[in-house]
């Protein structure tokens, strides 16, 4: 079976656009987003744009702040500020990374939580730890929606995370290990630090691949029947591509999806459940701001 973000991702699209229609109907709020870039990356240019496009694609507002890179922590923290306090504004996203010589947790930190629809200020990464509540990270999100709306389960599976990021690995095993029923998962996560990692991801249930290598997960690293969940989004070079350049995942997908009873595709998998879940969160900080 194919995990298919993009029929899904879709499907909470028209979800958020009924609410947000509802909510301009019935409070007269129009939900609000304000994106917050530094410098000239394309890849960060993409993102933005593809946000927005999904923005207004539901009626939500959005408005782009963008920065040289040579800019200062000075400029991003007093219009952080300025964006919490403007009732317009229900929703923050720095987009990362930032510049080195920028410290991304200060800036993260200044935005309010409860317009921090990206799931990464401390108090919220904190709440999603302790299972109370807040904006979750949006891909983990994402990933967890992903199966459950396939019809799969994360509840007794044993699910191995490939990756420790605070964006990905980190947040999604806080998430699985919750006793909830759309989680309750037992978690193992592995890193660049784990001895023999593919003694970990055969005898896994679930495995999630975040760790940024393109197609590092083989077939002699997972047993039939596994569910894989592939996070990667990895620039390769080729000429032959009218951009230059192809996307492939951190799955070798050609040679371990004939032993997947389900796999998630790169692209079409986890890409649109991220853009979906921002959405709903932006929703979510609306509702909650306008009451």
């Amino acid at each position: 079976m194919l995990l298919d973000g993009t029929r899904i991702g879709a499907e909470i699209r028209r979800e958020v656009a009924g609410g947000v229609a509802a909510l301009r109907r019935e409070r007269g709020v129009v939900p609000g987003i304000a994106f917050v870039s530094v410098g000239d990356d394309p890849a960060s240019r993409s993102y933005v744009a593809m946000k927005e496009k999904g923005c207004a694609e539901v009626g939500i507002r959005s408005r782009q702040c963008t920065f040289p890179a040579a800019v200062g922590k000075g400029p991003l923290l007093e219009t952080i500020r300025l964006l919490n306090l403007d009732p317009a504004i229900h929703g923050i996203l720095v987009q990362l990374p930032l510049p080195p010589g920028i410290d991304a947790l200060e800036i993260l930190s200044a935005v309010s939580p409860e317009k921090d629809v990206d799931g990464f200020h401390p108090l919220n990464a904190g709440r999603t730890l302790l299972g109370a509540g807040g904006f979750r990270a949006c891909t983990p999100a994402g990933i967890v929606e992903l199966l459950l709306r396939s019809g799969g389960s994360w509840e007794g599976k044993d699910v191995v995370v490939v990756g420790r990021s605070a964006i990905v690995g980190k947040p999604l095993a806080a998430m699985l290990m919750q006793r909830d029923r759309r989680a309750n998962a037992t978690v193992t996560v592995c890193h660049t630090g784990t001895r023999d990692l593919a003694a970990h991801t055969r005898r896994a249930d679930i495995v999630v691949a975040a760790l940024g290598q393109p197609r590092f997960l083989k077939a002699a690293m997972v047993r039939e029947g596994v569910t894989v969940i592939d996070v990667g989004i990895n620039r390769i070079e080729d000429p032959a591509s009218p951009r230059g350049y192809r996307i492939a995942g951190d799955v070798d997908f050609d040679e371990v999806a004939p032993k997947a009873e389900a796999i998630s595709p790169v692209p079409g998998g986890v890409g649109p459940m991220t853009i979906a879940m921002l959405l709903s969160n932006t929703l979510l900080a609306a509702r909650r701001l306008a009451r």
